[in-house]
């Protein structure tokens, strides 16, 4: 079902959850959608993986019957609910509601011991605000097309549960039972709905950009709302310690109105390397960084995968897997560079292939340096958990893992161009010709996608696509290590 099938004078659940979060992004979807910004790949993977979480939390309750959306419209599909239950049916996944020109599908409906209860379902860990509205938003439908729900909950992720078979959905999934605040947001709820039908119904709000631009959701219609906002502006300042909307309501937008003695270190340095579009070198701490380094040096970059149902056996909700390597390995200053990668063949752990090719390429003892070496040093010691057989060697490994954002995050170089950001796709293209715009794939959130594609994929041409274009990007990753040490070892 999409939000066109519901009328300008009506409201679907997901309306009334945007216009909770903003009045205006409420009437712009109504009257003025075409202003919508495009979904990511990663926004679209998100639904994607949503949608396949709800599939399989229908096993909590087997046995039920789907009403199928897909064509027919919404009279058709509160048609066909309603003649299920009138033929007995107990449990009824997408069961579809109007009343009043409101509009719910509701994940799971069941008819328990006490009577009808609803069940919501997300791909989220717990319960967050947002979700009390919209269970609460169903309840309010339900009620008034006929239903009394005696229960009310939220299905959500268990990310305590470990993988170990066959996926028991029982302990993948918590129920978090909401029908007490339920009940107590009703009041709420129809005041709430009548507040947005004044708002449809009249011009369109005034409402500024604000906080609600990005909570709970990331407002689809940014690009709109935020066009007078310059590229450079208070809202590109990094960290917090002030209210950026605070200053835009005093008018205050560009870097070069910040009152700098409000502002912390690390602001106050980044608005005064954009304003004298310089650089910042300090050869003493890029020496004494680079003296912690030694040969042979490997470069080394992980690529992950998550998802919200444990793909393979040891694996939690949203563990980061990795699945993808790149390394460019020099054994000695100044000599040649050897390039070593590795990428899981689809639908196959990829952990243990991984762990014997990367202990085989990385020489003993040698220096391991990774860009922001957290996340890898965590990968190396979740895989240390998993097989311990390899623990020596992988411990090793941690303990001779060292960091390239250093020198960049202390500031011992610096380019205006950075804006504040030690990302190495900032500090990349602020320091040499390489960045990450010729490529097909250009972040983490893409290579993921990618190889989640590459699984559900069965066409060859297609699979051999997305591996050259995956290892391009990892390659990449690496490549830019080695451009930056080498543009430090110049500085």
């Amino acid at each position: 079902m999409t939000e066109g099938n519901v009328s300008n004078t009506g409201l679907s659940k997901s309306l009334y959850l945007r216009g909770k979060q903003c009045s205006k992004s409420l009437y712009l979807y109504k009257h003025h959608r075409s202003l919508r910004d495009e979904a990511s790949p990663s926004q679209q993977a998100i639904f994607d993986k949503g949608t396949d979480v709800g599939t399989l939390a229908q096993q909590l309750f087997p046995g039920g019957t789907e009403i199928s959306f897909d064509g027919s419209s919404l009279p058709e599909q509160v048609k066909e609910t309603q003649e299920l239950i009138s033929e007995g049916e107990t449990t009824i996944y997408e069961a579809s509601f109007e009343y009043d020109g409101l509009f719910v599908m509701v994940d799971i409906l069941h008819k328990g011991d006490d009577g009808w209860e609803l069940y919501e379902v997300k791909s989220s860990t717990s319960v967050k605000d947002v979700n009390y509205y919209d269970v609460a938003f169903q309840y309010y439908v339900l009620s008034g097309a006929g239903i009394d729900p005696q229960k009310a909950c939220l299905v959500h992720i268990n990310n305590e549960y470990v993988r170990d078979g066959d996926i028991e959905v029982q302990k993948l999934f918590a129920v978090s039972d909401l029908t007490n605040e339920t009940m107590a947001f009703q009041k709420n709820v129809s005041q709430d709905i009548a507040s947005m039908r004044s708002v449809l119904a009249g011009d369109i709000p005034k409402e500024d950009i604000g906080p609600q631009c990005a909570a709970p959701y990331d407002c689809d219609f940014r690009g709109h709302c935020w066009n007078h906002i310059p590229d450079d502006s208070i809202f590109s300042l990094r960290g917090r310690g002030i209210n950026k909307f605070d200053y835009y309501q005093q008018g205050i937008i560009k870097l070069e109105e910040l009152p700098t003695n409000e502002l912390n270190d690390n602001q106050k340095f980044q608005v005064e390397m954009y304003l004298s579009q310089g650089e910042h070198i300090d050869p003493e701490g890029l020496s004494a960084f680079l003296k912690t380094l030694w040969y042979p040096l490997c470069h080394f970059d992980f690529e992950t995968f998550t998802s919200p149902v444990p793909l393979y056996d040891g694996m939690r909700p949203y563990q980061q897997v990795p699945f993808q390597y790149s390394m460019h390995i020099q054994k000695k200053k100044g000599g040649p560079i050897k390039h070593c990668e590795f990428l899981a063949e689809p639908n196959v752990d990829p952990r243990e292939a991984l762990v014997n090719q990367m202990l085989e390429e990385i020489p003993q003892g040698a220096c391991v340096l990774a860009y922001n070496m957290a996340f890898e040093k965590t990968r190396i010691a979740e895989l240390r958990e998993a097989y311990p057989q390899y623990a020596e060697r992988l411990t090793h490994i941690i303990n001779n893992v060292r960091d390239l954002i250093v020198p960049f995050r202390k500031h011992y170089a610096y380019r205006w161009q950075q804006r504040g950001s030690n990302s190495i796709k900032k500090v990349l293209p602020a320091f040499t010709d390489l960045s990450y715009k010729d490529l097909e794939i250009s972040d983490g959130g893409m290579a993921m996608n990618a190889y989640h594609s590459m699984c559900a994929e069965k066409a060859p041409e297609k699979l051999a696509d997305l591996r050259y274009w995956l290892l391009q990007y990892c390659k990449r990753d690496t490549e830019a290590m080695v451009k930056l040490h080498e543009c430090l070892l110049g500085l």
